[in-house]
C-alpha cells in the first residue's frame, strides 16, 4: 500500500479534485461537522457497506458492524450524472450496489468536472459522509475525481477488506509476536477487571431495560469515548425512544452521563 498517498493525495480543488460547495464544510450541518472522533476519520468502504449502515435515530451517528462511521470513501464507475442547477448527481456502482453521490455546486466557480473525466461510464473515486433524505441514502460528496489506473480499483477493495477485517477481529501480529499473542476484538485485555455487578443494589431498583443497558455497558473496555447508544440498542433491543429514555434516567440518577457527545454514554463509577 505503498501508493496510499498518491491516491488520497490533494485538497480543495488540487490534485484533480473537484471541491464541493460550502455546505459541504467541515463546520456545516452539510459536510463532516460532527463532535465525536470518528468524524475525523476516513474509512474505505464499499456500496453494499454503505447501504447496510443504520441509525440508532435521525441525529444519530451511522454505524456499521458496531462500528461508528464518520467520512468515507468509495472507489466505482459512474452509471449516470444529472446536472442541476445546485448540484450534480451521480449514481455510483461498484459492483456491490449503487449509491448517488450528491456534489454542491459553487457557482463562483467554474465547473471543471467535465473536462477532468468526471463523466458517464469513467471510474471515480469520491469522498463524503453519509446523509439520508426521503428514507433514500446518499453520499454528500466534498471531493471527486477521476480514477486513471485500474490499480487503484484493486487497491481500494483490498483497503476495505483490511480495514473491515480490523475492525471486526482486531490488528494482526506484530513482527516476531506470536499470533496466539494477539487479543481477538470479541475478547479484551480489560475483560479481566473486575466491574460492578449490574445485580448490586445500586441497580437493583432499575427496570429491566435499564439493568439490561447497564449490563452492556459494563461489558465493554474502558474507554473515553464511552459507549454509542447505536451500539446500545443492537445490543438490548428496543426502539429509540424507550432506549433514549432509559439514558435519561441513568443520567438523572447519577448512574451514567454522556460524553464527547449526546450519543456517547459512559458509566458512572
Amino acid at each position: 500500500m505503498s501508493q496510499y498517498n498518491d491516491y488520497y493525495s490533494g485538497s480543495g480543488g488540487g490534485g484533480g479534485y473537484v471541491a464541493g460547495s460550502p455546505l459541504g464544510g467541515a463546520n456545516s450541518p452539510g459536510g463532516f461537522g460532527r463532535k465525536s472522533e470518528a468524524s475525523h476519520s476516513l474509512r474505505p468502504m464499499t456500496i453494499h457497506q454503505l447501504l447496510n449502515a443504520n441509525q440508532a435515530h435521525a441525529d444519530a451517528d451511522w454505524m456499521l458492524d458496531d462500528a461508528e462511521i464518520g467520512q468515507v470513501t468509495i472507489v466505482a464507475y459512474i452509471a449516470s450524472v444529472q446536472v442541476q442547477a445546485t448540484n450534480s448527481q451521480y449514481v455510483l456502482d461498484d459492483g456491490s450496489g449503487r449509491i448517488e453521490a450528491r456534489r454542491w455546486i459553487d457557482s463562483s466557480v467554474e465547473d471543471s468536472s467535465e473536462k477532468l473525466g468526471i463523466v458517464e461510464g469513467a471510474y471515480v473515486r469520491v469522498l463524503g459522509s453519509l446523509k439520508m433524505f426521503g428514507n433514500k441514502k446518499y453520499i454528500n460528496t466534498t471531493y471527486i475525481r477521476p480514477v486513471h489506473s485500474p490499480a487503484e480499483i484493486y487497491f481500494h477493495v483490498l483497503e476495505a477488506m483490511t480495514v473491515t477485517l480490523i475492525s471486526e477481529r482486531g490488528p494482526p501480529p506484530r513482527p516476531g509476536q506470536n499470533p496466539q499473542e494477539v487479543v481477538p476484538k470479541s475478547s479484551s485485555v480489560y475483560s479481566a477487571q473486575p466491574i460492578q455487578s449490574v445485580g448490586s443494589d445500586q441497580y437493583a431498583h432499575l427496570p429491566q431495560l435499564h439493568r439490561a443497558i447497564v449490563a452492556f455497558m459494563q461489558r465493554q473496555p474502558p474507554s473515553d469515548a464511552g459507549v454509542h447508544v447505536g451500539a446500545i440498542a443492537r445490543a438490548v433491543g428496543g426502539d429509540a425512544v424507550s432506549i433514549s429514555d432509559a439514558l435519561d434516567k441513568l443520567s438523572d440518577e447519577g448512574l451514567a452521563f454522556s460524553t464527547i457527545d449526546d450519543s456517547h454514554y459512559q458509566l458512572a463509577t
